[in-house]
């Protein structure tokens, strides 16, 4: 009797231990696992969305780029931040957030599609505030002919007509299609950036995005719910948005003519009446927003295992954060957890963006408003 009850034990307890979760025996324990299963249930719902699709994750046919150019926006000054930095010079898992950007769109994907014999983008232009940009220019410097400064408009529709004006000029008309990207979602993978772009080239405009979990309710005054809108036909949208540059154009034009007040660059799509393509994105392209989403991005690029070098090192070497060196890969997933900390009694619900409780997100140790630039 006794042999029967401990291989009955052996065999409900040890494939728990072997994935590396401990039975909770505190609240704090519950809390993580529970944090781990909303994972989980994100990237099933992830692979559902796929699957609705027709794809699979990382099964992308790959575009030819070499007529896209990239618009990345670092225009902020932190004016309304009670930071020291503009959340773009913020320190990610060792270097700047803005250069996880850089790194992928001058490093990371012209390798990728190069093993792959597919043509990259030759171009991206980043906006930055004159008073940044001779901090920035050994990095221009280092990419002459692929690199160049815009300056930021008063708003962000200013922001990215000056980029996508430099980008025709560095081009020489070269480039087709513009993709704008915030560099304050350093987040986003080389699959998302390929798919949008594809979608794009088919329907001249296509934008990253995610179904929406939470529930939303709509109010007029802000006390009273008026009515909760149906979920199934909301998405929220990340960047890059990819465009045509002449519907771009097209659109400034339309927008300045009419006094249009625009919110993303696609909304300028929109205004000329013609469609957008909503490109299946991943939940993990957050933007950086308050700051929880640095816990939470730094958990992220831990479990992925993601080291890049600080692109400002001298002679462009690395000049990485010791503190952060990627864990064993079985390692890996328990690390990313861990770093979140030990959770207060008014543990943050954007530790928990995952199960979509981002508009519900504390916000007492820093207004929202100060952190976006």
């Amino acid at each position: 009797m006794r042999t029967m009850l401990f291989a009955l034990a052996v065999r409900l307890f040890l494939p728990a231990l072997s994935s590396g979760f401990v039975v909770p025996t505190s609240k704090n324990n519950i809390r993580r696992q529970a944090f781990c299963q909303s994972i989980q249930r994100s990237n099933s719902h992830q692979s559902r969305q796929h699957a609705a699709a027709g794809k699979q994750p990382n099964d992308v046919s790959l575009p030819d780029m070499s007529d896209v150019g990239f618009v990345v926006l670092a225009g902020g000054k932190g004016s309304r931040m009670k930071a020291s930095l503009p959340k773009q010079f913020m320190e990610l898992c060792g270097v700047p957030i803005l250069h996880h950007s850089l790194h992928l769109f001058l490093e990371d994907l012209p390798n990728f599609l190069s093993q792959r014999n597919v043509k990259s983008s030759p171009f991206v232009v980043l906006v930055l505030d004159p008073s940044y940009q001779a901090e920035y220019q050994p990095i221009v410097d280092r990419y002459q002919g692929r690199l160049a400064f815009a300056n930021p408009g008063v708003e962000r529709q200013g922001s990215v007509e000056n980029g996508l004006n430099k980008l025709v000029e560095m081009s020489n008309q070269q480039c087709q299609y513009a993709a704008i990207h915030d560099s304050a979602r350093p987040l986003v993978t080389i699959d998302e950036v390929c798919s949008v772009v594809k979608d794009a080239k088919q329907f001249g405009a296509a934008v990253l995005g995610v179904p929406c979990k939470a529930t939303i309710k709509e109010s007029e005054d802000g006390q009273v719910v008026l009515r909760t809108i149906p979920r199934s036909r909301l998405w929220e949208v990340h960047t890059p948005q990819v465009v045509r540059i002449d519907t771009l154009q097209r659109g400034f034009a339309k927008v300045a003519a009419e006094n249009l007040e625009v919110t993303d660059d696609v909304s300028i799509v929109e205004a000329l009446g013609e469609p957008v393509k909503l490109t299946l994105g991943e939940y993990t392209n957050l933007k950086i927003t308050t700051p929880e989403d640095m816990d939470v991005a730094t958990a992220i690029l831990r479990d992925r295992g993601n080291v890049i070098a600080n692109m400002l090192a001298v002679n462009g070497g690395s000049h990485v954060d010791d503190s952060f060196k990627p864990p064993p890969p079985q390692k890996r997933r328990r690390q990313a957890f861990s770093v979140i900390g030990e959770p207060d009694a008014n543990w943050s619900p954007r530790q928990n963006w995952y199960e979509g409780t981002r508009s519900s997100m504390r916000s007492d140790s820093m207004n929202i408003d100060e952190w976006e630039s």
